[in-house]
């Protein structure tokens, strides 16, 4: 980790056709926003998006940084179930009657929820606004707040409606994961792994080594997770912006990761969550098909349900499974592509899979329960309706 003359953090730069921007990443900056965002706050309407529960811990701490401005706040309730194209409606009619304009610029405040919607509402309020992300979870900090992807999910299927509309600049300050819960911080570890396997050798050896201080919230190594990440997801969104081709291996774990949380109405599985077991599937679809080797399999396993436990898999219906696959984002030419990995650090794009030999493979890792945990260990407990 570098720090230039001043002591901060370098930042990462994210450069896509006609932008570049930076991705900053130091303990404490959400107290340092105003002036790490000096230039971009000049002479603007500024507006604040967040939730409920975001705002209750920490919405103080990012105002009192902005003084004297005192930005208008927009609230959303927590939750993907919100994700919805009514909740951009409401959030964009409160900028309406908030004044805004399109000079103005919106400070997209949370996790992966409030990032793609803020994201996506910028994309389209008044044919666009600039939008800043400041993201509150692990899972924003690694991976949704960075590369543009914005969206809002349909009850067939998550984020099929969308834009790509690339932030201004990216905050993330580890300090603001201390009142993560254990299970969100968990959640956003399953997409740390992700990275690891499909671009980062190092970066699996340190999630394996250093699993029990990173499971603690240990700053030090959490920051290691984070900037690995984030520098991963930087190059390829920097060589592919809008998913041509190489930024479709972010998507490791996500073609049946998205399929469980739409077949479970986006309440039983956090993204990260459903995302782990869409992991394993790969791994199995992997080795079926001659990609993968089963001791490299083994490893990867081993080291996703190190992470656990996440909710079980029990009670999904099968053929509403198979039905969301068929909607997902990534069918190519009435074709369902995954993303299998080949080893550690490596991952191929796959056509021809059927869905039914998806829903197979998750029959299969229902059965096995590889997420059990030893008697004494405490089990995930629900998620809390808001």
């Amino acid at each position: 980790m570098t720090r230039n003359h001043s002591g901060m953090t370098s930042p990462i730069i994210v450069r896509v056709p006609g932008n570049a921007y930076p991705i900053r990443m130091e303990e404490g900056l959400l107290e340092r926003a105003g002036t790490a965002l000096e230039d971009l706050l000049a002479g603007r309407k500024i507006f604040i998006l967040s939730d409920t529960t975001v705002w209750k811990l920490w919405g103080n701490k990012l105002r009192k940084s902005l003084q004297p401005q005192r930005p208008p706040v927009v609230l959303i309730p927590p939750g993907e179930r919100y994700k919805r194209l009514s909740t951009v409606e409401k959030i964009a009619n409160q900028l309406c009657d908030y004044g805004a304009e399109r000079s103005s610029l919106l400070l997209v405040f949370g996790g992966g929820v409030v990032g793609d919607m803020g994201a996506f509402a910028a994309s389209i309020f008044l044919r666009g606004i600039d939008h800043v992300q400041i993201p509150t979870t692990l899972l924003a900090q690694v991976d949704s707040a960075i590369g543009g992807k914005t969206g809002v999910n349909l009850a067939v299927g998550k984020n099929l409606l969308g834009t790509f509309c690339q932030p201004r600049m990216v905050l993330a300050d580890p300090r603001v994961l201390r009142t993560l819960p254990e299970r969100q911080l968990r959640a956003g570890l399953f997409e740390a792994i992700k990275c690891a396997v499909i671009g980062d050798p190092d970066l699996f050896e340190f999630l394996s080594r250093e699993r029990n201080n990173i499971l603690r919230g240990r700053p030090g190594a959490l920051e290691v997770v984070i900037r690995a990440c984030a520098a991963l997801k930087g190059r390829v969104v920097s060589l592919d912006e809008k998913e041509g081709d190489l930024r479709r291996i972010l998507n490791f774990g996500h073609t049946v990761g998205h399929a469980l949380e739409a077949a479970t109405y986006y309440r039983r599985f956090l993204h990260g969550e459903a995302v782990a077991w869409g992991m394993l599937a790969a791994t199995r679809l992997a080795v079926q098909t001659g990609q993968l080797s089963r001791a490299e399999a083994d490893r990867m396993d081993a080291l996703v349900v190190s992470y656990g436990p996440v909710p079980s898999l029990q009670n999904i219906s099968p053929t509403s499974v198979g039905k969301h696959l068929t909607v997902d984002k990534k069918v190519r030419d009435g074709k369902l592509h995954f993303i299998l990995p080949q080893r550690v650090g490596e991952v191929k794009i796959v056509s021809g899979i059927t869905p039914q030999e998806a829903v197979r493979i998750l029959e299969e890792l229902k059965k096995a329960n590889p997420f059990q945990r030893p008697a004494g260990v405490l089990s995930v407990p629900p998620t809390r309706k808001p």
